[in-house]
């Protein structure tokens, strides 16, 4: 049985998808200004939509529910703490061989930002994928919370081309575990219900939710 909902998307049929701009520039040691400019574009652009949200399930890897109807957050979230937005910073040993320093600016330090688009080609993120016998679960790298397990859904392929075709792993509503993530209706910010920064919400032009992370976001242990 299949839950609908309706709920408010960014519309981005008439905006094209910026692929190299958006994201932290590694040769000039600072940030992009465009992808500041791309996201204002984008929550200038709201409309609503109608979203088939599978009702959640158990990912047979981990104890967690995954997938379901979206769950929006106020800007509570990412008040200012200890750390940047989040009590902590990022854990020492993070997975798939991301930078450190990198993660933490993103996680804790930033707002509208990203990774340079195909950062995660530069890591062992495919390889991991593929050699797992069945959906890789990322968590916060903060926290070691679960945020998403995929693929779920789909296969693979269809993930990793997903994610190439758009610069960031790419995941959809099945896929991630609602309890540990949220969606801010302002912006289309995607944050852990820690603080931890680790996206954005961009729907493809079938209106469907896709979320857009940054690897240095969700590289963590578990906990």
């Amino acid at each position: 049985m299949v839950n609908f909902s309706v709920m408010k998307l960014l519309a981005l049929a008439h905006i094209p998808f910026l692929s190299k701009a958006w994201s932290f520039n590694s040769s000039s040691n600072g940030y992009s200004n465009t992808r500041r400019a791309f996201v204002e574009q984008v929550t200038s652009a709201a409309t609503i939509g109608l979203l088939l949200v599978p009702k959640p399930v158990m990912a047979s890897s981990t104890d967690v529910s995954v997938g379901g109807n979206i769950r929006f957050g106020g800007e509570d979230i990412m008040s200012p703490k200890a750390h940047g937005t989040s009590m902590i910073p990022v854990q020492e040993n993070l997975r798939f061989g991301v930078s450190n320093k990198l993660a933490d600016k993103i996680c804790n330090y930033n707002r509208h930002f990203a990774e340079y688009s195909g950062y995660f080609r530069e890591t062992s993120f495919e390889e991991t994928v593929r050699k797992a016998k069945g959906p890789v679960t990322f968590y916060d790298s903060n926290t070691g919370k679960p945020l998403f397990v995929a693929p779920l859904g789909r296969s693979v392929d269809e993930f990793i081309e997903e994610s190439r075709y758009h610069g960031w792993p790419s995941f959809r509503d099945q896929e991630v575990v609602w309890e540990n993530v949220r969606v801010l209706k302002s912006s289309g910010e995607t944050v852990s219900v820690d603080g931890t920064h680790l996206g954005h919400n961009i729907p493809s032009k079938d209106k469907r939710n896709r979320y857009c992370i940054n690897l240095v976001s969700v590289a963590g242990n578990p906990v």
